[in-house]
Formats: C-alpha cells, structure tokens, sequence
C-alpha cells in the first residue's frame, strides 16, 4: 500500500477465502504490484493460501506491456503451469524475439513526434489499436514513437490554429470517426500536412476529410462535403447502397440500422502498378479489414485526381475506392480501412512502418 509505505498480503488471503468457499482451489496466484514482494511476504501467502511457494508469481509493474512475457518467465510463470498440468518434457522457451523488442523498446536510436488529430482524443483507449501499430512501427524502424494528441475542434476557430499547433511534429495522422464534430478542424490538418510537407496518414474518416479538402482547395469544389453530415450539393463522400463481396452482392440503405449498414469485416483490395502503396505492401491484391459507414464517391474520381489525389486501390468491381495517395508529397496516403487492426509487435504493418520511417526522414528535415 503507498499510504503505509509497506506490503499487505490479506487482500490475497480473504479473495482465495472466498474463492475456496465456492470450491475454487487456485493453484497459481498472479499478484500485482508496484514493488517486488518480500520473500517473507511470498512464504505468508502461500502458506495462507494452501498453494507452493513458487506458485505465488510477482505480477509487478512493467514499463512496456512487451516485457510482460519475459517478467513472467523470470517470475517461473511458464514453469508453474506446466507442472500443474504434470508436463515434465516442455523445450525451454525461445524469448529472444521478446527480448529484442524489449530492447528496442528501451534502447531506440531515435524518437520522432506524430500529432493524432482526432476527436476523442480525451479517451485515449479509443485508440488503443492504433497506438499499439504505431509502437510497432516504430519497433519496425527502431525509433520510439511519441504522440502528440491533438483535439480537432481546436482548429475550428482561428485560421492559424492548425499551423501553430502542429508546426514542428515529424507526421500527423488522422484517424477514424462519426459524424460532424470536428470533421472542419480535420480538414484543416489535413491542409497543413499538404502544404507543408509533413507526412500524412488518414485512416477511415481520416482519408474521407483528405479527399474533402482535395476537393475544396484544390480542385475548386467549394461546397465538397459528405451526406453523413446532412444534405449536401456535392457528396463528395456519400452512403453506399450497394457492393460487391467476392461473389455476392451486399446491399444497404439509409433506412438501415446504423449498425447494420456499416462495411464490417475483411475486403480484398486492388492497388494500381508503380503505386506508392504498392510498393509498401509488395503486392497487387490486398485484404484489409473495415468498419465504417460511408464511402467516397467515386463519381469524383476524376475532378479529385485532377487535384492530384489518386486513387490507388480500388474493391475489384472498381466501384469502392480504398487507397488515396499523392505523388507530389513526400509520404500522404489515405484508406479507408484500419490497418492497424491486423499490425502485431513481431509483423508491424508494412504501412505504418513506412508512416514512420516518413516521419524519421522528417525528424532530419526540421
């Protein structure tokens, strides 16, 4: 306890209690702390809590979640389970990989600072998927990853709100959402990661508001905007009502639950030959996995290109556009899946491992 300054094992005793009086023998206790338990203390709770000593596993703070593995082999963990399943033969666990990435974690050669312009950014778990695929992708390039949480609706005031605040971060990434709010404070971070240069990654929402603000300043639609914000003149992003899944037709209205006319699921993309995200994925086809609602139209395709916005990926009836680049920007790509659903510590996902590694190259830059 930090106000006694000092360990307290009853907690434990009185929950195995009343585990032990509904029939529940533990065999292993995992218990946390922010300070290593006393040998005394592991003696106590064992005896108390009728289990081996060396079944009373230290689950202490870490400082990366990535370490876990290895602070539970060092604690006997792996060794505990086996015995109480009476396995003898078990190899000794390989953790070299773990330990590399616990070590790059520790030890980066670098840190570069990527703004996360959202709009719930007060309830950072919102993220958590994404934060994690951006840890990787800095394990990807050995640099730690420091985000800089922006609310979008601040820029919605004064004009220069958007360059004051983000002047001097490496990237900005802007990422899914629903609905209005914030969606103009978007746009204008998006406008900042044009014009100046910054690498930009628009997830979901994000690639909506890229494709809006391409629209508006660049190919002169003014009053470009998406129909989930209400009636529009110019649904630059609007509600699909119909799609292709491999060999079946889906099909969805306004009328629909919101829930059930969303774009759930794993959809195979294709990308376009010489393509920037081509090269990134090293492939043609590509399945990524959606969640969301809308979709850009792609009867602006043309008037968006011409802004120098490509669409390079596309569903394989060509009808859903799914990857947006530009050529004239050193590193600015919009998809309107998440990627960083399928990133995993040991297999970052190759578009946020280039996301960053545009960053690192800004880092030099500025």
């Amino acid at each position: 306890m930090k106000t006694a300054g000092e360990m307290k094992t009853k907690p434990t005793q009185h929950s195995v209690r009343e585990l032990r009086a509904i029939g529940i023998q533990p065999d292993i206790l995992l218990c946390r702390c922010e300070q290593p338990i006393p040998p005394d203390e592991k003696r106590k709770i064992a005896l108390f809590c009728n289990v081996r000593e060396t079944a009373v596993i230290q689950a202490m703070d870490s400082a990366s979640i990535y370490a876990v593995p290895l602070d539970y082999h060092r604690e006997g963990l792996d060794r505990e389970i086996l015995a109480a399943f009476a396995l003898h033969d078990a190899p000794t666990p390989d953790l070299s990989r773990w330990q590399g990435i616990a070590d790059h974690i520790r030890h980066p050669d670098g840190e570069v600072t990527v703004a996360v312009v959202g709009k719930y950014t007060v309830l950072k778990d919102a993220y958590k998927s994404l934060i994690e695929a951006l840890v990787h992708g800095g394990l990807a390039n050995n640099v730690k990853v420091n985000l800089d949480w922006v609310e979008s609706e601040a820029f919605e005031g004064e004009p220069g709100a958007a360059a004051a605040r983000l002047e001097g971060v490496h990237a900005i990434l802007v990422p899914g959402g629903f609905g209005e709010r914030g969606a103009e404070g978007k746009i204008r971070a998006v406008q900042f990661a044009r014009e100046r240069r910054v690498p930009y990654f628009g997830i979901c929402f994000g690639m909506q508001m890229a494709v809006i603000e391409a629209a508006r300043n660049v190919a002169g639609i003014t009053r470009a905007s998406s129909s989930e914000f209400g009636p529009t003149d110019e649904p630059v992003v609007g509600l699909m009502t119909e799609w292709l899944r491999g060999n079946q037709l889906e099909q969805r209205g306004e009328s629909h639950d919101l829930g059930g006319s969303m774009r759930l699921g794993a959809y195979e993309a294709t990308l376009v030959e010489g393509s920037k995200v081509g090269g990134i994925y090293g492939a043609h086809d590509i399945s990524e996995r959606h969640r969301h609602r809308y979709e850009v139209n792609i009867g602006y395709r043309e008037a968006i290109e011409g802004a120098g916005l490509r669409f390079t990926g596309l569903s394989p009836d060509g009808l859903l556009p799914e990857i947006v680049e530009r050529d004239d920007h050193p590193w600015f790509v919009g998809v309107q899946f998440h990627p960083e659903l399928k990133s995993r510590p040991f297999q970052p996902h190759p578009l946020f491992a280039s996301f960053v590694a545009a960053a690192l190259e800004q880092s030099r830059l500025v």
